[in-house]
Formats: C-alpha cells, sequence, structure tokens
C-alpha cells in the first residue's frame, strides 16, 4: 500500500481552491483591469523529463500544466504524474510579466515545488511502499529579445533551493535559446524549433549541454506533437544523462 503525505493533498487542495475562486472572478469581473483568463494543457510523453533536462524520470508520464490570472501576473502549477498515477512533481509558478515592448519582454517567477520519490519502508516487520516527498523553492528570470513576429533570441536563469536530505541545496541552471516558430510544413501545418545551449552547477559539480525541440501543430487545432533531444557537450555531474530524448502529444485548452 503506498501512502502520500499530507503535502501533496495540500498542494492539490490549494490548487483546486485557487483555481476555482479564479474562474468564479472571473465570470463577474468583466474589465480590461481585472480581467480573469484561465487556459491549460495536457502531455502524455514516453519519457518524463524535469525542468532541468538532463534528469528524466525514466519512464512515460502526463502533465497537467494550468494558468490562472490577468494579462501579466498568473499562478501556473504544473502537475507531473507517471502513468502508473504516481505523483512524479508538483511545481506551483507565481508568474509575473515585469516589462513588454515590441523587442523585448522580461518575465520573472518563482515557485514552492514537491519532488517525490518511492521507498520501501518496514514497520512492525511489513515492508510498504511509501511516496516521499522533498521540497524545493526556485525562481526565474526570462529576457527575450524579439527579431521578428517568428524568431526570438533569449536567456533563462533558474535557481533552486532544496531543504531535505538528499536534495541539492543549489542549482544554478543558465540558458541560451533561440525560437524559429510558424514554419510552413504544409498548407495546414506549421513547425516551431526551440534549439538552446545551457550551463548547469549543482552544488559543486556542473557542465554544459545542448538540447533542441521540435513542434508541428495543424492552424486552429489545439493537438500538437513535439520531440525533444538533450545532449552533454562537457560535464562532471555524476547524474547527467549522455543522450536524452521524448515525443510528447499535448492537448491545448
Amino acid at each position: 500500500m503506498i501512502h502520500i503525505k499530507k503535502t501533496v493533498f495540500r498542494g492539490l487542495l490549494l490548487t483546486l481552491v485557487l483555481i476555482k475562486t479564479s474562474v468564479l472572478f472571473s465570470q463577474q469581473l468583466d474589465s480590461p483591469k481585472n480581467d480573469l483568463k484561465f487556459k491549460g494543457a495536457i502531455s502524455v510523453t514516453n519519457n518524463g523529463i524535469s525542468i532541468i533536462p538532463t534528469f528524466t524520470l525514466g519512464k512515460p508520464a502526463a502533465i497537467v500544466n494550468l494558468s490562472v490570472g490577468t494579462s501579466r501576473l498568473t499562478f501556473e502549477p504544473e502537475l507531473r504524474f507517471s502513468l502508473e498515477g504516481k505523483p512524479w512533481a508538483f511545481i506551483f509558478w507565481g508568474r509575473y510579466k515585469a516589462y513588454k515592448s515590441d523587442k523585448f519582454s522580461l518575465n520573472i517567477g518563482a515557485h514552492p515545488a514537491f519532488a517525490f520519490k518511492t521507498i520501501p519502508l518496514t514497520k512492525d516487520g511489513v515492508t510498504s511502499d511509501y511516496i516521499v516527498s522533498q521540497r524545493y523553492v526556485a525562481t526565474e528570470v526570462v529576457p527575450t529579445y524579439h527579431i521578428s513576429k517568428d524568431l526570438t533570441l533569449g536567456m533563462y536563469y533558474l535557481y533552486s533551493h532544496g531543504f531535505d536530505l538528499g536534495t541539492i541545496k543549489n542549482t544554478h541552471f543558465v540558458t541560451v535559446n533561440t525560437g524559429i516558430s510558424n514554419i510552413e510544413v504544409s498548407n495546414s501545418l506549421r513547425m516551431k524549433i526551440s534549439p538552446q545551449v545551457y550551463y548547469l552547477r549543482m552544488n559543486d559539480a556542473d557542465g554544459f549541454y545542448t538540447s533542441t525541440t521540435f513542434t508541428v501543430s495543424k492552424v486552429d487545432n489545439p493537438i500538437s506533437v513535439s520531440v525533444f533531444f538533450n545532449k552533454v557537450i562537457d560535464t562532471n555531474i555524476a547524474a547527467s544523462k549522455d543522450f536524452v530524448w521524448n515525443a510528447t502529444l499535448t492537448y491545448a485548452f
């Protein structure tokens, strides 16, 4: 029997309450200043990949992304599960669009997060599987330069701090990335390519990596398919995998 810590239920309850409250307010407030919007996406993948893409769940996963808020401030929970139904990670983002012009934008964000793993524990002579959580907090800074409507150049910085035994206490994740969107594959299909190189430092170990995402979607259709590849350039982080890939089917609403 698997026992889940109370923190899991508290996080889910908080998410549901905030979403329900925001949707109710959005139905009542219709001025542009107070207009709240709700959207989300559900993804299924053959290999769950974390925010830092050199690390994976190592098995098929489902990811639920939700977003509720105004044009500048949003609450964005991200709930990750293995397809066995076990929680993998719950991330509760708060994001703020600090600056936006025709050519440049700056977004900032922060989150508490819970990562889960299954461990066997023996109590009164009986061994059972327990799901335990590890607590993190993180912050991000995202500057982006818009070269054109379909071409961007940007950076991404994430700092994460782990609180519990066995967590990485200090993680620095820095990327240089570009996005090439609206590439015409056919009359109804469009492709987006998102390559990046990144530096990762975890406590005293570090490394350089490269990754690319290819996403194909149909015009005016909520379903998209993406393929992701990640490769080590040079690293001394023992847990890094030399090559990581996955394919993902996403439904946006």
